[in-house]
């Protein structure tokens, strides 16, 4: 099951790769929300390779997922792979620069249950597509804005 959408930002295409490499950021926001997020890797920079194992919970159960990224060109695209008991998930995050000063985000979510439990959970996922398209293309949009004005505010 996937879900995609794409918006665009006021903002140069290596301002934006940059932001989003900005890793530690989003951990501290993970754990804000309540998450539990530990680095797996010893890189000391962004690239192929780099892995997260976070632990959350997520209707009334305990979850666990390993993040690894394997794919970094900079500053184009960065796909991730996460798994979980049952679920593999990869979340590809491409760039398009539009202009000098305007880069369009694509966001993309590919679920594939690995066992029956999980195909239950995909199955009940795809009953309520419809809302779950309209969340991620609002989540979206104001990761988004939030880039941009995290540009602003640093030009």
């Amino acid at each position: 099951m996937k879900f995609s959408t794409k918006e665009d930002i006021e903002a140069p295409i290596d301002a934006v790769f940059d932001m989003l490499c900005d890793f530690e950021t989003f951990e501290r926001a993970a754990m804000r929300r309540g998450a539990e997020v530990q680095r797996t890797d010893t890189k000391t920079f962004a690239g192929i390779g780099m892995s997260w194992r976070a632990t959350f919970n997520l209707r009334g159960k305990r979850r666990q997922v390993e993040v690894e990224m394997v794919t970094f060109d900079k500053p184009n695209e960065m796909v991730f792979e996460c798994r979980s008991p049952g679920l593999m998930t990869m979340m590809t995050t491409e760039l398009v620069a539009l202009s000098k000063n305007r880069t369009r985000i694509m966001l993309s979510f590919d679920i594939k249950p690995l066992n029956l439990s999980a195909r239950l959970l995909v199955q009940s996922l795809k009953l309520a597509k419809t809302s779950l398209t309209k969340k991620f293309k609002l989540r979206a949009a104001e990761f988004a804005k939030t880039l941009e004005e995290r540009y602003q505010r640093g030009a």
